[in-house]
């Protein structure tokens, strides 16, 4: 008689057990842990921009590249192999957000000097200030719409004038990084579409931080 509530009591706690290391298994996948990578790097990329030499240059030029690279590969191998988690997805936007941040900031920091527009130290300021007020704003409103309902959640999901948006800033912070080089410091050609690519950008941004206001506004009306 006393051995039947022993058999109940076992079932209970193996459930248990098994969430708990389910759970812990699903936190650092491989896409997870490009994405750390990536916030381990914005040090890094801080760092090897003060150092005024050519490998400073490089190596920030390559930082930057391969946290790019990387911003792609770890989404493409979550859907891929199955692997995305809750933790992934709040970190990886935290992570890209960081290291397009840091490197408007750190560009903001030296004046540039093109001569198709003239030497003017607020060339960088205004898009960046747009692209980094667009992303806290974004970060605000999604956070405060996957509190409501689902539906609100679905108006700020990422459209394609949002990829466009990542793409095109992508390429301009590269090509501006790669053109601090010597090598490139004379192709003014080059550094004035880096900076046509950042406006580009920012344009982008604007508009698409407007279109997610405006299916915000859609599903609170009806």
């Amino acid at each position: 008689m006393e051995s039947v509530p022993l058999m109940q009591q076992q079932p209970v706690h193996q459930p248990r057990l098994a969430y708990s290391n389910n759970s812990s298994s699903k936190i650092l996948t491989l896409p997870t842990v490009l994405t750390l990578s990536r916030v381990a790097a914005v040090p890094v990329l801080i760092f090897t921009f003060s150092v005024d030499s050519w490998w400073g240059r490089t190596a920030t030029t390559s930082i930057f590249m391969a946290a790019a690279i990387t911003d792609w590969l770890d989404g493409y191998i979550a859907r891929k192999m199955k692997l995305c988690s809750a933790f992934g997805a709040l970190l990886d936007p935290v992570a890209d957000k960081l290291m397009v941040a840091a490197t408007l900031v750190l560009l903001c920091s030296r004046p540039i000097n093109v001569a198709l527009f003239g030497q003017a130290p607020w060339l960088l300021n205004v898009p960046s200030i747009a692209i980094i007020g667009r992303e806290i704003t974004m970060s605000a409103v999604r956070e405060w719409a996957a509190s409501q309902n689902s539906k609100l959640s679905e108006a700020v999901a990422v459209n394609k004038l949002g990829k466009w948006k990542t793409a095109t800033q992508m390429a301009a912070l590269t090509i501006l990084l790669a053109t601090r080089d010597n090598r490139f410091g004379e192709s003014g050609i080059l550094v004035a579409s880096g900076i046509i690519f950042l406006y580009v950008s920012a344009g982008l941004s604007v508009m698409s931080l407007a279109v997610y206001v405006e299916k915000i506004g859609k599903v609170l009306l009806k």
